[in-house]
């Protein structure tokens, strides 16, 4: 096959998506020797995908293109023309927010979450409006969608209004040669006394987004912490400021306990891993997620978790991370107290996160989507696509690892 990925969504690899994309390439990758795949990148992010270039075709698309609306454009105006040039099988648009109205050859998007419908305060009113309605019409134009969830699959068919046979579950995966358990102290040594990260901390990987990942909550749940019990326990912030990050700084800077409290910045992938081993625990309060990765590769790490189950996040973590409810800060903070003073419950957490995590695994995240992308060129092919399938109710496909079947054909 020809297979086609646009990734100019994926904000400079410093989001959920971002890391969606360059994982999915690298495990895409033993694929090239029996198809042919072309990456549009945009020119400022063709260093992100180096490990690729003996392997795959990049495709580079001006700077002009990146902000929001002109990339929409080049999406609906130029990408077409280029795909129907190229005689492309199959395009892949790992967002809901670049899907294609014209039809060049098959179309297949990943859709993450849908939080317009649920997170009001998330976005501006134009992209509230592209997020419902727009894309609505858009999604129903695709041949198959990828789901990362089945609670994501089942807002696809809800929402979007796509039949529930054009969904398929594939959850995200994780690269266990990158995330896996070591010994806590030599991580801490590494990263954390540099970073003047002294004592016991707490860890939130998301980036600086307020309301949506809640951190306000959190930080008064932690400052009700430190004043009930003295701990000197610390707080770090892993990410990078997006809207509405100035509310969060200025509740840190308000904060009694603002020493203890770190603020990291985006942080790289590669020095990830040894955030979670250093971190005593993993808190991860976000009011809606459609997958929820850092909890997952904090598990690998041997990172005990503490996480709403807000969205799909209670179907990642399963029961192998301690609840957070993310509207009540006094339970929070009676979570991270309990946690600071139980041993015991600290290891059950870090024993039941390894088993948990090994049921992901990019690699069958990248057989399954290929899969995908197979089904879609057949049906462009005998033209049963986009809004002429015959609409009815059928269970989303789900194809995932043998250790998450149980998990997620309920």
């Amino acid at each position: 096959m020809k297979i086609a990925l646009s990734t100019s969504v994926m904000q400079r690899g410093r989001s959920g998506v971002g890391q969606y994309v360059l994982s999915l390439v690298r495990a895409l990758q033993p694929a090239a020797s029996e198809n042919e795949f072309t990456l549009f990148v945009l020119e400022a992010d063709v260093p992100l995908f180096d490990f690729a270039k003996n392997t795959m075709r990049i495709e580079v698309v001006a700077e002009r293109w990146r902000p929001a609306v002109k990339n929409i454009l080049w999406h609906q105006a130029v990408l077409p023309r280029l795909l129907r040039r190229g005689r492309f099988d199959v395009l892949h648009i790992p967002s809901y927010r670049r899907m294609l109205w014209s039809r060049p050859c098959a179309l297949v998007s990943t859709i993450h979450d849908l939080a317009p419908f649920h997170l009001p305060g998330k976005y501006d009113w134009a992209r509230m409006f592209y997020g419902r309605v727009v894309a609505r019409h858009l999604a129903q134009r695709q041949d198959e969608i990828i789901a990362v969830s089945q609670l994501t699959a089942g807002h696809v068919s809800h929402y979007f209004r796509v039949p529930a046979g054009r969904v398929t579950v594939i959850p995200n995966g994780l690269d266990h040669r990158l995330f896996h358990p070591e010994s806590q102290l030599p991580s801490r040594e590494a990263i954390g006394l540099r970073r003047g990260v002294t004592a016991p901390f707490f860890l939130y990987v998301a980036r600086l987004e307020h309301p949506a990942k809640n951190h306000a909550r959190l930080l008064a749940a932690f400052n009700r912490f430190k004043a009930a019990t003295g701990s000197a326990w610390q707080l770090v912030l892993a990410g990078g400021d997006w809207h509405g990050a100035d509310k969060v700084h200025a509740l840190i800077k308000a904060s009694s306990f603002a020493r203890d409290i770190h603020r990291l910045g985006f942080v790289a992938a590669s020095e990830l891993p040894d955030w979670y081993r250093a971190a005593e625990a993993l808190v991860f309060p976000s009011l809606y997620e459609g997958f929820g990765l850092p909890p997952v590769e904090a598990m690998a790490c041997g990172c005990p978790v503490l996480s709403s189950s807000r969205g799909a996040l209670g179907e990642t973590i399963a029961d192998a991370a301690g609840r957070l409810d993310p509207d009540d800060v006094a339970q929070m903070e009676m979570q991270l107290t309990r946690f600071a003073g139980d041993p015991s419950w600290r290891e059950q957490l870090r024993a039941a996160g390894l088993v948990r995590a090994r049921a992901f695994d990019w690699r069958y995240t990248a057989t399954a989507t290929l899969g995908v992308y197979a089904r879609a060129a057949r049906e462009y092919g005998g033209q049963v696509a986009g809004p002429k399938r015959v609409r009815g109710f059928i269970r989303p496909r789900t194809i995932a690892t043998p250790d998450l079947a149980h998990e997620f054909q309920r």
